[in-house]
């Protein structure tokens, strides 16, 4: 009788949901060398490969692909029955504010984790602008917050930082347009920062779009009508960071911090060092390039 380890399979599933050891690993707060040991176990365990190994990323091989659907089960299966046997220790509400263009893809990952942990815990996600959420924290409505800025604010603890990247259309033009066109939120706290540079730069520049709403700019942009700036690992698909010959001024970089750690319940510290080990990984993951 060969019995399936469900640590084990939480590794496997990890790993193909990160695409790698190393990102795994650190979701799981283990070394790489012990998720690839557990990996190797299961493989000698059923007697198959599980992964194609030619490329730099790991792909489930059918067999795989048929072991994923079951091993999900399986995993929630554990997960439901400890939680029930165990609900009645912890519950209630614990509220988590981020701007949209930091909520992927570490966010689901993070909730995920925590739902298991504290099945009985709802957690509120709020997104907004980093000005709004700041004020929201200062006001107590909001247990944790994420922000971007360029600097950390009192209170506050950077958990990573990366490029600010001029952001267009996928095989866009208009940014070869003078004045350029920009697409902004009114209160987003990269806008100040791109004008101020354009400025600089004497580069004229013309706001085409007042909107809160982020999906707004996002359209203008997709539609090759103006350009903006996202952080280098949250540019949505449908976009593409603008070529280093653009001619445009560089925006630097903007720090990814953490308000309100400093709560010492358990749920607010757990649900806090989860988004530590997330940020870990985009901090560790190889520089993306133009």
């Amino acid at each position: 009788m060969r019995n399936l380890d469900i640590t084990t399979l939480r590794s496997f599933l990890a790993v193909v949901d990160n695409g790698g050891v190393t990102r795994a690993a650190g979701m799981l707060n283990l070394t790489q060398s012990a998720v690839s040991m557990q990996l190797k176990r299961l493989e000698e365990l059923l007697g198959v490969d599980l992964f194609n190994r030619a490329g730099r990323k790991l792909a489930p091989t059918a067999s795989g692909d048929q072991l994923l659907t079951y091993a999900r089960r399986m995993v929630a299966l554990n997960d439901e029955a400890v939680g029930r046997l165990t609900e009645d220790v912890f519950e209630g509400e614990i509220s988590l504010g981020a701007p949209h263009d930091v909520v992927y893809p570490v966010i689901p990952q993070v909730l995920k984790a925590f739902s298991a942990a504290y099945p009985r815990v709802k957690v509120r996600l709020v997104s907004s602008s980093t000005v709004n959420l700041l004020e929201a924290l200062g006001k107590g409505e909001l247990d944790l917050i994420l922000t971007t800025e360029e600097a950390v604010g009192k209170g506050g603890e950077a958990l990573t930082e990366m490029p600010l990247r001029w952001v267009g259309a996928l095989g866009g033009q208009v940014w070869r347009q003078r004045p350029l066109k920009l697409a902004f939120c009114q209160f987003c706290v990269f806008r100040p920062i791109v004008l101020r540079r354009l400025d600089d730069a004497g580069i004229p520049w013309d706001m085409v779009i007042e909107s809160d709403e982020d999906r707004a700019v996002e359209a203008l942009m997709s539609a090759d009508l103006a350009v903006g700036a996202f952080m280098e690992d949250s540019i949505p698909p449908h976009l593409e960071a603008l070529p280093a010959a653009s001619g445009l001024p560089d925006l630097g970089t903007q720090k990814i911090n953490l308000y309100g750690a400093t709560n010492r319940d358990e749920v607010a510290v757990h649900l806090s060092e989860l988004i530590r080990q997330g940020f870990g990984q985009v901090q560790s993951a190889p520089a993306k390039t133009a």
